[in-house]
Order: C-alpha cells, then structure tokens, then sequence
C-alpha cells in the first residue's frame, strides 16, 4: 500500500509535537525510502546544547545509520518547516532528492538564499496550516 504525502507530513509533525513538548522550537522531520521511514527527528538545540541539532539534521544521521550510507538519494524529506541553509547544505550532501514542506519559512529558509544547480524536487504546503498553527502556538508561548 502506497502512503500518502500526508500520512508522512502527519509523522513529521509528531516529532514536531515532540520538540514543543521539550520547550524547543517545533520542527519536525522524517526520512522515508520505499515507503517506509527510515530516519526521524526533532529540534533538539537546546537540549544538547547544540545549534546544529535540528530535525533535518538528526532525521539525515539517522536514516543514513539506517543505511550504512552517506547518500539517501532514493529517500525523501519530509520536514514540517522550511529547512535553513544549514540543513540544505545536508540535505544536498545526502544527494536527497525530494523535499515535502509543511510551511515555508520568510526570513530564514533556504529558498530565501539558494540558487544552485542542484536538482531538487520541493513541494511545499503539505499540512502547513498544522506546521504554521503549532509554530505560531510555541512562539506566542514564549513571548
């Protein structure tokens, strides 16, 4: 049975639910090959005291563990924010081809910045009323 964009974006944003539940900005990422995830992660910046530690990162280690591989290129990303140019610079590294957003991000997202020659397929706005609602939440927490 084929999953759906939604089913994996829905997975993405557990682990986003994870990161506010620790008090840390609600990003949320898996990483799925042939259907199945591989790879899974959430903001932890703060509890590892490490500003690397975002969920795109920690979903690449992990799928990449998974497969005894550096390179994820018949995986996709689905992560629930747009990534920052941190994690594209990862994301291209693993040579992953597919991106699904949940929402873009205005001032800090990749798009914002990158223009390269990097053949990335990126579709954005899967769920991303639910990615925005659980940022916008977090961030009026906070202020």
């Amino acid at each position: 049975m084929e999953l759906t964009a939604e089913y994996f974006m829905k997975q993405a944003l557990r682990q986003a639910e994870s990161a506010f539940a620790e008090d840390e900005v609600p990003i949320g990422a898996v990483v799925v090959a042939d259907n199945h995830i591989i790879g899974k992660g959430y903001n932890q910046v703060e509890k590892l005291s490490d500003p690397t530690a975002h969920a795109e990162i920690l979903a690449i280690t992990a799928a990449s563990s998974y497969l005894d591989s550096k390179f994820l290129n018949d995986c996709t990303l689905y992560v629930t924010v747009e990534p920052c140019v941190m994690c594209y610079g990862a994301i291209k590294n693993a040579r992953i081809k597919k991106v699904v957003i949940g929402c873009m991000e205005p001032k800090h997202g990749f798009t914002n910045f990158v223009h390269s020659g990097h053949k990335m397929d990126v579709k954005e706005g899967v769920l991303g009323e639910e990615s925005v609602l659980l940022m916008k939440t977090f961030f009026e927490k906070k202020r």
